[in-house]
């Protein structure tokens, strides 16, 4: 098994901070555009970023402790990354499932309408980071393959997605928010960000589960 080198130890968890630091903003912020208006979508995806910031600190945590721990075997440090791994598929899963029961709850209740703009506006600048971490993530796992970064790389990924569709539900209930289509552009982009993280689940816990590997640096302080 190879190991991480101090450098890229300390790159990893330099990423992962960062990542953590930014997303504690994001529940606030959703949370502000979610009492500015109705829309299913970013209520669900409040949800969504409120669960998704937990399983970044779980990763954070584990990446670092990890890391820093001379005395911990191979065997304990490849259980604590799929630890680590089935974390971020239980958030994204967890996520699916509130957003489908609170879509269904809904439907028929709460027009969408409402001031779209700040979710629209959280929603792009989401777009823009997410990609970035997403993409600095792939990079990072190409280097040296790691099953904590390559879960991170799966969310961020899911993540950046996710904002695209946010975009576009909310960006019709700005265009038309009395028009009869938009309720179901609404709704849709519900079921559509189920569907989709339902899938990222599945995909990052089965990844997750087949690890074998385990590339750390021992020497990290």
């Amino acid at each position: 098994m190879s190991n991480f080198t101090q450098e890229q130890s300390a790159s990893r968890q330099k990423t992962l901070l960062v990542a953590l630091l930014l997303s504690m903003w994001a529940p606030l912020t959703t949370g502000i555009a979610v009492l500015m208006s109705t829309s299913t979508t970013q209520l669900a995806d409040f949800i969504r970023r409120t669960v998704e910031l937990v399983a970044l600190f779980v990763s954070w945590w584990v990446f670092r402790y990890i890391a820093r721990n001379e005395t911990l075997t191979p065997v304990n440090k490849a259980a604590m990354e799929k630890i680590s791994g089935l974390c971020v598929a239980a958030a994204i899963g967890i996520s699916a499932i509130v957003m489908l029961v609170l879509t269904i709850s809904r439907i028929g209740v709460i027009e969408p309408g409402g001031n779209v703009y700040p979710g629209l506006i959280i929603a792009s600048l989401g777009v823009m980071v997410n990609t970035w971490f997403w993409r600095r993530y792939a990079r990072l796992n190409r280097e040296q393959h790691n099953s904590i970064i390559n879960a991170q790389r799966q969310l961020y990924q899911a993540k950046a997605m996710v904002d695209l569709l946010v975009i576009a539900a909310l960006g019709a209930v700005a265009i038309a928010p009395g028009h009869y289509l938009t309720y179901y552009i609404d709704y849709l982009g519900s079921f559509a960000l189920v569907a989709y993280l339902l899938w990222n689940a599945i995909r990052t816990a089965k990844q997750t589960i087949k690890e074998p590997s385990v590339n750390y640096s021992n020497n990290q302080r």
